[in-house]
Formats: C-alpha cells, sequence, structure tokens
C-alpha cells in the first residue's frame, strides 16, 4: 500500500510540540504518513499519543511546530515565518475533511442511526437529504448494520454504536480518518466486529492513524508504527521491526509488559 515518496504526505507533522499550562506533553514528534497508509501510534498510557492524534485536526492547538495535511498547513496560515491561528470557520472547513472516530462514540441519542449519519453531508457538505440517506444506508451495510437503520444508540450494544461512529465519519468522505483507541470502551467480544471495519476501511486505501492498543490490529494492518513515550517517537518503522524486533529498550520493555 505504500506509495512513492514523490507524493505529497497525507500526514506531514514536523516538531510538534504542545504544552498545556507548564506541562509539555509533546517534545519535537515528526510523523509522515503517506496516502494509502496506515500509521498506528502505540505507547503507555499519557505518552502523549491522543494529544498528538488531536493536533492533527487542530481538536488541540500546537505550541510549536507545523502540521501539515495532504499539503496544506492545518490550523495555522504562515505570513513571513510567524503562524496566525486561522477563523473558527476555516478550521472547520479543514476538519471536515478529517473523519475522526473516538474512545466515546459521541452519537446523538436523540437521532437514529441513519439520521445521525446524514447530519453532516447535509448540514456541513450541502448533500441532499435523499442522497445522504441512500449513502447511510450503504454505510450501514458496510459495516454490519442493515436494518438498523431507525434504532437509537440507546437500542445498539456499544460495537454497534462504534461502527455507526465509524460510517458516521465515512460519510464525510474524508481524506483521511483519525482513530482515537476506537475498541477501548468495548466489551472484549466487541472488539473483533470493529476492527474488521477499520481493516476493511485500510483495504480500501484510506488514509488512517490509529492511537491504539490492539497490537494484533497493528501488526497486521499497519504501515508504520510509532512507539511513544514521554512525548517523543522513541521508534517507528515497519510493524516487524518495530514490534517484533524493537532496537530500543524502552520499546523493548513496553512490549514485553503487554505481549
Amino acid at each position: 500500500m505504500s506509495q512513492p515518496a514523490t507524493t505529497v504526505p497525507m500526514i506531514d507533522a514536523q516538531q510538534v510540540h504542545k504544552s498545556f499550562g507548564q506541562v509539555e506533553v509533546l517534545k519535537g514528534i515528526d510523523l509522515t504518513v503517506h496516502p494509502g497508509e496506515v500509521a498506528c501510534l502505540i505507547g503507555p498510557s499519557g505518552s502523549g499519543k491522543s494529544t498528538m492524534l488531536r493536533c492533527v485536526n487542530h481538536l488541540e492547538k500546537i505550541t510549536a511546530g507545523r502540521i501539515y495535511v495532504d499539503g496544506e498547513l492545518i490550523g495555522y496560515r504562515e505570513k513571513n515565518g510567524e503562524l496566525y491561528e486561522i477563523s473558527a470557520k476555516e478550521a472547520a472547513r479543514q476538519r471536515a475533511e478529517i473523519g475522526m472516530v473516538f474512545q466515546q462514540f459521541n452519537l446523538f441519542p436523540h437521532r437514529t442511526a441513519l439520521e445521525n449519519i446524514i447530519e453532516a453531508p447535509v448540514q456541513v457538505n450541502g448533500e441532499s437529504v435523499a442522497s445522504a440517506t441512500q449513502r447511510a444506508r450503504e454505510l450501514l451495510a458496510s459495516v454490519g448494520l442493515a436494518g438498523k437503520e431507525q434504532n437509537y444508540p440507546s437500542q445498539l450494544s456499544g460495537g454497534q454504536q462504534q461502527r455507526v461512529a465509524i460510517a458516521r465519519a465515512v460519510a464525510m468522505r474524508p481524506k483521511l480518518m483519525l482513530f482515537d483507541e476506537p475498541t477501548s470502551a468495548l466489551d472484549p467480544e466487541l472488539v473483533g466486529d470493529v476492527l474488521r471495519v477499520m481493516k476493511q476501511l485500510a483495504d480500501d486505501g484510506m488514509t488512517m492513524l490509529v492511537v491504539t492498543h490492539e497490537m494484533g490490529f497493528a501488526r497486521e494492518v499497519a504501515d508504520t508504527v510509532a512507539f511513544m513515550d514521554g512525548g517523543v517517537v522513541v521508534e517507528a518503522g515497519p510493524p516487524s521491526q518495530v514490534l517484533d524486533n524493537p532496537q530500543q529498550e524502552r520499546t523493548q520493555s513496553f512490549l514485553s509488559s503487554i505481549l
């Protein structure tokens, strides 16, 4: 799935720093993900993985560095070497092209599965209700939820809700998908269904950045695995290298504790 290096990276993060008050959470992250690739961020809790993910679509403002998505500077415009934050409207336009799936499903509880999916395409992208509805039905079928169109979130299991959330993100036709530990809130027997949907997205060529504890998924689906700890990327490379033959002692100790 890897693309030639001449293509513009889908994600090009350069020396990204992020502080919350006096606490520096990201300490100079470099990360490149090419179109069609899947990159997994792994590491202990508190290492900065989710913060990095949220910086990619400007849900968190970076303190220093730059993040480009498909060649476009995210969250800022540059003038004479200085960065100026873009307007909320412009940031929303950028964000509309980047799908995001959270740990918690964040579905509208008072809307059916179908209504959850068509909301943004109609309201944000101006799609017709008929067109959005047809695509929503196709997406629900693709994530194994045909027949659940009229179910409310409370009538669905956690795994089903997460699959609706994925379908909702895909409905916006994003160029990039971000997943923040999408299976961590699920019962173990429901995890597989969600991971299968994500694997299918990867097989279909979707560029994905995934924060995950699912090492089997990372090994099978990722092109790149980056191990983060203490706000830095300790080690990055193909899964066969990082997961099966880690070079750094910190990576080795982390993996030995979970594998």
